[in-house]
């Protein structure tokens, strides 16, 4: 979309409040299509592809990983920008870049390492998206970090949903702007909350339809479902669950964006925002489903919780988790000279404890299990 189509409360590239460290802009690409190259050139980005979402990669090649569940949310994040005539880029660099901060297996290991650092600074992914763009990469010679946007990154740090609460009281000086800017990120950074809600459950319904977790019967009680369901199990009325389950989610996913661009165009009108900067401070966001979509969408969730994320396989497999990365941390903990020397070599100026989260964080699942492998299995007998 070219910029001068897009609304004046959207992020427009040539108005960008810049990057921390000055360059040369590039000569055909704007600032945000810059910043989403740097984002899915990087090594954090190509390793989402080991990591796991809801289930575990390494039980199945067809689950979502964290790269194909990223790649969901990009794809509803310009479906939304684009009907909304906002920064169809801007959108997409920030759902490709909103988790990168993600540790191993999930919010198993998310929840195993905000344990692990309570009294060492603590752990929440969104705070690791930025410090991974802004410090943890580092392909170029001139700066740490890959100098994305303000607005990238603000969108990374203010990044909202059931998962996600941005900490708006950080107590790092280099963070402070981002939040005095308001509470709120940019429509685009509200576009891509909202599309990573919308990713993660219909993907998390296919995957737990896939894996046998649900039936039809299973499906058929929350009130989503069924309407979206029904024409197309008219259609085919003697298929299988599986053979019927992608037109379903298809025309599911249809149903809730189509709310959503209804109920922000609804709040726009009433708020008439002129600049970015009153959807930053205004009383909440903007981009949202109606009430009575939401309390559906609630609905779904609440289910999605009850009949998969607490299914005893994926507990199993969480508990599993947990536990290889609480002893590898520990483990690393009480002997830093195992870490690779480019790891420690920043103990002294930022801490064992955060130089070994960031070490551990960083891994994919699979290399997490190589690591406790080699760490705590016996040697092989030659």
């Amino acid at each position: 979309m070219s910029q001068h189509s897009l609304t004046s409360y959207a992020c427009h590239a040539d108005q960008s409040r810049g990057r921390t460290v000055d360059e040369t802009p590039d000569a055909f690409l704007d600032a945000f299509e810059s910043d989403r190259r740097r984002v899915s050139c990087c090594a954090a980005f190509r390793r989402l592809e080991y990591k796991t979402q809801a289930f575990v990669t390494l039980e199945d090649d067809h689950f979502r990983t964290r790269l194909t569940h990223t790649l969901e949310v990009a794809g509803i994040a310009r479906t939304l920008a684009k009907a909304l005539q906002v920064n169809e880029t801007l959108a997409e660099t920030i759902a490709l870049a909103h988790d990168l901060g993600h540790p191993p297996f999930g919010h198993a290991g998310e929840v195993a390492l905000r344990e692990l650092m309570s009294e060492n600074g603590g752990f929440e992914h969104n705070t690791h998206s930025l410090r991974v763009v802004d410090y943890l990469e580092h392909p170029y010679p001139k700066h740490r970090g890959l100098n994305l946007t303000f607005e990238t990154r603000e969108g990374l740090i203010k990044h909202n949903t059931r998962y996600d609460r941005p900490d708006a009281t950080s107590t790092d000086p280099a963070l402070w702007d981002l939040f005095e800017s308001g509470h709120l990120p940019s429509v685009e950074g509200q576009i891509a909350c909202v599309a990573d809600r919308l990713a993660y459950d219909s993907h998390d319904l296919e995957d737990a339809i896939a894996a046998g977790f649900l039936t039809e019967q299973d499906l058929d009680t929350v009130g989503l479902w069924p309407e979206a369901a029904k024409p197309v199990r008219e259609q085919h009325p003697d298929l299988v669950l599986a053979a019927i389950r992608r037109p379903v989610l298809d025309r599911l996913g249809a149903i809730l964006i189509g709310d959503v661009v209804a109920e922000t165009t609804k709040r726009i009108q009433q708020i008439e925002p002129a600049l970015v900067e009153d959807l930053r401070t205004a009383d909440s966001s903007v981009v949202a489903l109606s009430e009575t979509r939401n309390e559906q969408l609630n609905e779904l969730e609440a289910f999605l919780l009850e009949r998969v994320y607490r299914h005893h396989r994926l507990v199993r497999m969480d508990a599993k988790a947990r536990r290889f990365i609480e002893r590898l941390f520990r483990a690393y903990i009480e002997n830093p000279a195992m870490l690779p020397p480019r790891f420690a070599a920043r103990i002294d100026e930022q801490g064992v404890h955060r130089v070994v989260c960031d070490y551990i964080a960083g891994m994919t699942d699979r290399f997490c299990q190589d690591d406790y492998l080699r760490m705590f299995e016996p040697f092989e007998r030659v």
